[in-house]
């Protein structure tokens, strides 16, 4: 039977008592068996009303019979039988019981979304599940809760936001640099601005990607005195690694493996982000870049090349020690913003 992690929550009435009904309450499921369960921390809320009082929370490691889906069924089912009450999001509660891992399940439906999609930076999910299922890994980053935990505490408070041109990147990285009084840090050679020809013929534009990726890690060196403090954010609105996307787009064959040979010596000294946010392109395509000069489906930005990008992205991004990835929508830069400002209380 496979294992599975539970993240308990509450701040409404006598939180303690209402979590260890909840787990007496899973431990008479007959599919169910409670492995281990962890000690209880006090939180802060993250996002929500500025009044809310502070959560109780804690994680508990399941083994189960149960489908993903009747697991869920299951998880809400106690929550209803304890009198919580679904209404503003992130709002208080009486009781919250996420699913957030069932073995090594990737699975992405309507009700459902494994792993829980905002558990690798959430600082309340992440302390009380290292402590009992610390070697357990998070299947799409590859990650132990362990690692995860510990990226919160060392890593640099250092967001990099990517995408293909035309999502807003540039609009989303000054908001949430105002909105954390951080720094904002802009691509020296944004193509959707017009700073450089683009073509996508395969084999072209090899000695500008590579020109592009020099440029982008000139700004993200970590030797640099401005790295030294972490006395506030720092927002990108590049990801280092958006070279390989797109210079898979670009390149073929031995040009790619030479270019991502030369990648790899340029970005060796970079500071890598506590959290990448990959924003989706616009689903109607018709998008303007971010100097708003002219719309993208006049320029070489037309929608299969953005695809295309968008795909390669994705493809990087799941490749081998990327850390959390939080992804966002383009074409609601308000939602992304809400987004990323709870990412950064709940990493505190």
């Amino acid at each position: 039977m496979p294992l599975c992690l539970v993240g308990l929550g509450s701040n409404l009435g006598d939180r303690r008592q209402m979590l260890d009904r909840a787990i007496e309450r899973l431990e008479s499921e007959p599919q169910v068996r409670v492995v281990a369960r962890s000690r209880l921390y006090e939180t802060p809320p993250v996002g929500g009303p500025a009044s809310q009082g502070s959560f109780l929370n804690g994680a508990a490691l399941l083994e189960t019979s149960l489908s993903p889906e009747a697991l869920l069924s299951t998880l809400l089912a106690v929550e209803a039988e304890l009198g919580r009450q679904r209404g503003e999001r992130w709002g208080p509660r009486t009781l919250d019981l996420d699913l957030l891992l069932y073995g090594q399940c990737v699975l992405t439906s309507p009700g459902l979304v494994l792993p829980h999609p905002r558990m690798a930076w959430r600082r309340f999910v992440l302390a009380p599940a290292a402590e009992i299922a610390g070697d357990m890994v998070h299947p799409t980053t590859g990650w132990t809760i362990a690692r995860l935990l510990a990226h919160l505490d060392s890593a640099f408070p250092y967001i990099a936001i990517t995408g293909a041109p035309g999502t807003g990147k540039t609009a989303l990285a000054r908001r949430i640099a105002e909105g954390t009084s951080g720094r904002a840090v802009l691509d020296p050679v944004s193509p959707e601005r017009g700073d450089g020809a683009w073509h996508d013929r395969p084999g072209s534009g090899w000695a500008e990607e590579v020109e592009c990726a020099r440029s982008r890690a000139r700004l993200l060196d970590a030797n640099l005195p401005q790295w030294r403090a972490r006395d506030r954010w720092v927002v990108s609105d590049f990801w280092s690694d958006q070279s390989l996307a797109y210079a898979r787009v670009r390149l073929a064959g031995k040009q790619f493996e030479e270019f991502r040979r030369r990648w790899e010596q340029i970005a060796g000294p970079v500071v890598r982000p506590k959290l990448i946010v990959l924003l989706e392109p616009p689903a109607d395509q018709v998008l303007r870049g971010s100097s708003g000069r002219q719309p993208l489906r006049d320029s070489p930005w037309h929608a299969s090349v953005i695809r295309r990008l968008h795909q390669a992205m994705l493809s990087e991004l799941r490749g081998p020690d990327r850390g959390p990835v939080l992804y966002g929508r383009g074409d609601d830069l308000e939602s992304a913003r809400q987004e990323v400002l709870a990412a950064v209380e709940a990493m505190r």
